[in-house]
């Protein structure tokens, strides 16, 4: 990734009720995210793990004071996926390429990615993507959105 304007202040979301609960230890998809961040470089990287809930997740999103959120679960189809439903509607702008585009790598691994509900949009000023919860998933939606992520970045802060 290219330089943005200034480096980015960043925060990783884990939406996971069973490691919000204690019962799963590890975070591969927050790890991943984490250390891919840590490549720009950001001037900070926080994270958070919280339960599959609206209200959590939009508790979260609302008080994060970062350029670039990225939460990583809660996107399939299951009874308690809801990232998208708590996300969608605390956008001011939704981008529906950086989805598509995300949705469309992971479609050349696994016909189940067309099940997937990736998000991307703009809060105020701040760049929010909502990646599934694998690992391999989350690999390729990054890869996917990289590119674009400086020129992003800077176009939200005002310094393109």
């Amino acid at each position: 990734m290219n330089a943005v304007a200034r480096s980015p202040d960043c925060l990783v979301i884990t939406v996971s009720s069973s490691r919000a609960s204690g019962s799963a230890a590890d975070d591969a998809s927050g790890d991943l995210i984490a250390l891919r961040l840590a490549q720009i470089p950001a001037n900070s990287i926080r994270r958070v793990l919280i339960a599959d809930a609206v209200q959590a997740i939009q508790d979260a999103v609302i008080a994060a004071s970062a350029d670039l959120v990225i939460l990583t679960g809660g996107t399939g189809i299951a009874a308690d996926d809801v990232t998208p439903e708590a996300v969608r509607p605390l956008l001011h702008r939704e981008l529906p390429g950086m989805a598509e585009a995300m949705r469309a790598a992971g479609l050349t691994k696994t016909p189940f990615a067309m099940l997937s509900r990736q998000l991307a949009g703009v809060r105020d000023r701040t760049l929010i993507l909502a990646l599934p919860g694998s690992p391999g998933a989350c690999q390729d939606c990054l890869d996917a959105v990289w590119p674009a992520l400086p020129h992003a970045l800077a176009l939200i802060a005002g310094s393109h």
